[in-house]
């Protein structure tokens, strides 16, 4: 995975970008979602959804878009992800990535 810029992206084109199937566009829509986008429970879905993807990159990029949430938003529905993220914990291709969201989660919205 290569690192660009993100910018954000009005939901019409995020849609697009998501419903396209391609999994740059997935994660840039993820990513430019979590960053600028002021509706955190719309972002938090969209998370969710691609936490079961079956590309690597796309799940690795769900699960820190929740950090990112907790981060920018201080906002997440804890009864809804953190049973998913704590299953994810098993996963070894994003295991690290699901640490880094729940430290998020941790640290900005003060669960133990």
């Amino acid at each position: 995975m290569k690192y660009h810029e993100i910018f954000p992206i009005d939901h019409r084109d995020l849609e697009k970008m998501i419903e396209s199937g391609n999994e740059n566009a997935i994660i840039d829509a993820l990513l430019s979602a979590a960053y600028y986008d002021p509706d955190w429970r719309w972002v938090q879905g969209l998370c969710l959804r691609f936490l079961d993807h079956p590309a690597t990159d796309v799940r690795w990029n769900a699960a820190n878009g929740l950090g990112h949430i907790a981060r920018i938003h201080r906002n997440l529905d804890l009864e809804l992800v953190l049973p998913k993220l704590l299953a994810l914990k098993e996963d070894p291709s994003i295991a690290s990535s699901v640490e880094d969201a729940l430290d998020d989660i941790r640290h900005f919205l003060r669960v133990q």
